[in-house]
């Protein structure tokens, strides 16, 4: 859905910056759209294999390594922008992201489930690069030494959409992977 100025939820926190963003990535945030494609699953070894496969199960994500496919639905509605994922024709998991202030000093809360996390967005050679920098569960903020590191990215490669997402937690190092690329489907 667009704003009476023909803004969605994100090109209006952009502002004037949202030429910054890849003209595709432009487009998707505009107009909303599916992507689908194949991506790579992985996981650490021992503990943090069996963390992360505990958190990809939370996530809607295959708990086995190895190529899956993925689709994701982008549409702005209600003042948030919403994400749909689904691995392999399974469950849809959705996310949805408030955005709070504007580019480059505001930032997004996206509520998966019960944790609840504070990104902030920078735009690298037209991609969009997501940052943690805070998490709570309910009402409870969590310590950031407590934080996973994440590493989260969409960006253009050759037409396709380049999506990368990696958590790593204290003591334990990367528990979970998944990325690859996607096409813009139309069916």
């Amino acid at each position: 859905m667009t704003t009476d100025t023909g803004d969605t939820v994100a090109s209006a926190w952009f502002g004037s910056n949202f030429t910054r963003l890849h003209p595709l990535l432009q487009s998707l945030h505009r107009h909303g759209g599916r992507l689908r494609g194949p991506v790579e699953v992985s996981f650490g070894r021992g503990l943090a294999g069996a963390t992360g496969r505990r958190i990809a199960r939370r996530l809607g994500i295959p708990p086995e390594a190895g190529t899956h496919q993925l689709e994701v639905t982008i549409s702005h509605h209600d003042g948030l922008l919403h994400w749909d994922r689904r691995f392999d024709q399974g469950q849809r998991f959705p996310s949805t992201f408030l955005p709070l202030g504007h580019w480059p000093d505001g930032c997004w809360i996206e509520q998966t489930a019960a944790i609840a996390l504070r990104l902030q967005v920078d735009v690298v050679d037209g991609g969009w690069y997501w940052r943690c920098i805070g998490a709570q569960r309910g009402r409870w903020r969590l310590p950031r030494w407590l934080l996973p590191r994440s590493e989260a990215f969409k960006r253009v490669e050759g037409g396709h959409y380049r999506f990368s997402v990696s958590f790593a937690l204290p003591l334990l190092g990367e528990v979970l992977r998944y990325g690859g690329l996607l096409l813009a489907v139309t069916d």
